[in-house]
């Protein structure tokens, strides 16, 4: 690119920001702002990486995607259609479990203890007792759906490990169960699932892999910048980015028999993310109501054409990986 070119684009790039009214001294939020010729991950395709701008831009867009996901979502869509939820007791699961009854389809939701609230859901089946770390589990959880042909599976189930992880307070223990529960023990019950002939084989099967933008290695310097307040969340990241890679093997793998969703729920006020509350706000959180509808909005638009991109749910966007 000529000097000249580099001018005008950091002008451009400067003018975005003073327009969303955003402080142009943070680099993330530059680099995020900045136009198409100065990085493939800033089109419009992609969703910006800082959070606080990225939301601060839609409510001055006043962008409906985000801010009323009800005028896009179309339950319609899954009337009739048979759903197993992972993790389906609690947090985004249930509420996942909620919405996809309310919209007509018949919920199966997996999880280790039941809880009141999930066999309360009207429509729905709980299948209790099922580890998604457990081999005999899974053994469980096909012979509990026998005679079932699964429509959606949704891979919810996570772990997220509470303490701040640095260099000096690693939880090696810790980090190997997230990497064991989001990364493997969703391909655990997918591969279970898949290989006993549960899941539709006509080809209208979708897949969606749960995950979160935490997983995302080109978004770390803006989303994990160094400095005093580093937060590494060792295990987070690596269990997110592990479930992200296995999610596309299983994309491409399954290519023309079923479609796999990547799926960042988006920022949930949920328990497991109750460690952030203090910036929920400023984020944007939503109620995992809110949250649970973003996902099936994005599972109903999923096609084998979009199977196996990295999409926020928040925008509809794609995450670069």
């Amino acid at each position: 690119m000529s000097d000249s070119a580099k001018k005008a684009c950091a002008s451009r790039s400067i003018a975005l920001a003073a327009l969303g009214g955003i402080a142009v001294g943070a680099i993330g939020t530059v680099l995020a702002l900045k136009c198409g010729c100065c990085s493939k991950h800033t089109s419009s395709k992609y969703s910006l990486p800082d959070q606080p701008a990225r939301f601060a831009l839609d409510k001055r867009r006043n962008n409906s995607r985000v801010l009323d996901i009800d005028k896009h979502f179309d339950p319609s869509k899954l009337k009739g259609l048979n759903v197993v939820i992972t993790g389906a007791n609690r947090g985004l699961g249930l509420a996942l479990a909620k919405a996809a009854s309310d919209a007509g389809a018949r919920v199966y939701g997996t999880c280790r203890r039941t809880s009141a609230e999930l066999d309360a859901i009207p429509n729905s089946v709980a299948i209790e007792g099922i580890d998604v770390t457990s081999d005999e589990s899974m053994r469980l959880l096909v012979d509990a759906l026998e005679g079932v042909t699964v429509d959606i599976l949704i891979n919810n189930a996570g772990y997220f490990y509470g303490p701040a992880e640095k260099l000096d307070s690693l939880a090696f223990r810790e980090e190997s169960a997230m990497i064991e529960i989001c990364a493997i023990g969703s391909l655990r019950v997918t591969a279970a699932l898949w290989n006993a002939g549960r899941l539709a084989t006509d080809g209208t099967a979708k897949i969606a892999m749960i995950t979160s933008q935490g997983g995302s290695i080109a978004w770390r310097s803006v989303q994990n910048a160094p400095g005093p307040d580093f937060a590494g969340d060792y295990g987070h990241h690596m269990s997110k980015a592990a479930n992200n890679m296995m999610a596309k093997l299983v994309s491409l793998e399954l290519q023309g028999k079923a479609a796999v969703a990547i799926l960042h729920p988006g920022f949930n006020r949920t328990e497991m993310t109750k460690k952030y509350e203090a910036i929920w706000d400023i984020e944007g959180a939503v109620d995992p109501s809110v949250g649970a509808k973003r996902v099936l909005h994005e599972i109903n638009a999923l096609t084998h054409a979009t199977s196996g991109l990295f999409i926020n749910c928040e925008d509809g966007r794609q995450i670069p990986w």
